[in-house]
């Protein structure tokens, strides 16, 4: 299945070196069993996202590889791609952006024509792609524009769709500027989150640093950073790793995490006996 990664610190701009590339189980290392597309999204000096794609695997990326060394932001969201909708092509990469925001998925929504009914000309002009995760993000785009907030419109988007069209997995990664959204919907696939992790601002994260008490040591003369980290499968052995609950809608608005409930169990819910064999493959 796709992987997804998401990082913030609430405001120092860090680098995510570690857990792009050095990181015991890192999404270059896991791009070697995902290898359809990868992406990297942060925000700039000017606080607009910024997202560099292409429809090839990490480990082979020589763009994703440099920026991952030398990208610096508060907020990150990264994705490797295993193709279930869509085929391997930029415009099919994750993450994307539309009103300022950037967003990633890993699952299976179906009913993609119904999903495109649902969207005026407007919204529908943002689609660049095939995938039924950029048809999630103009339906959420469009309901968070409709409503004034993010928060109600990704609510209320999500329960449409769980109410309608069947789902095998919908977790999503939505970031804006200072805040980031996560929901693991429903129990098909694992969200993972750890909180604080300590990150050198400006430098490089190294596992060779050393731990100490599930906390990486970072040189004296550097101001330790809080970073709350969320991917699909722990990406180290750190002790303080938490699988998100189903159905758990998870807000870090700065470093305060809360979370939030707000979903029944899908009406249309898909079983891996219902995928095709593409999206069994890919959702594996």
């Amino acid at each position: 299945m796709c992987r997804l990664f998401g990082m913030t610190t609430g405001g120092p701009r860090v680098r995510a070196t570690f857990w792009l590339l050095d990181a015991p189980d890192s999404l270059r290392a896991q791009s070697r069993r995902m290898p359809d597309g990868t992406g990297l999204g942060w925000f700039s000096l000017g606080e607009e996202p910024v997202r560099d794609r292409a429809p090839v695997a990490a480990f082979r990326d020589a763009d994703f590889n440099a920026e991952a060394r030398h990208v610096v932001s508060h907020t990150f969201i990264s994705h490797v791609r295993y193709a279930s909708t869509g085929a391997p092509d930029v415009h099919n990469s994750h993450p994307f952006v539309m009103d300022d925001r950037l967003f990633a998925h890993n699952g299976v929504v179906r009913g993609v024509d119904v999903l495109d009914s649902w969207l005026t000309d407007v919204d529908r002009a943002l689609i660049q792609g095939q995938t039924d995760s950029e048809f999630v993000f103009a339906y959420i785009t469009a309901e968070i524009r409709r409503r004034g907030d993010t928060a109600s419109g990704l609510i209320a988007a999500v329960r449409r769709i769980a109410a309608e069209l069947p789902i095998f997995a919908l977790n999503i990664l939505l970031a804006e500027s200072g805040r980031l959204w996560a929901l693991r919907y429903p129990d098909t696939h694992e969200l993972w989150v750890t909180t604080p992790h300590l990150t050198e601002p400006g430098a490089e994260h190294h596992l060779g640093a050393g731990r100490e008490q599930g906390r990486v040591k970072v040189a004296a003369h550097r101001e330790p950073t809080p970073a709350c980290v969320l991917a699909s499968e722990r990406l180290d052995d750190d002790p303080g790793w938490r699988l998100l609950d189903a159905g758990e809608l998870l807000l870090v608005d700065g470093m305060e995490a809360s979370s939030l409930f707000p979903f029944n169990a899908p009406a249309h819910p898909l079983t891996a006996a219902d995928l095709s064999g593409a999206e069994s493959t890919s959702q594996a």
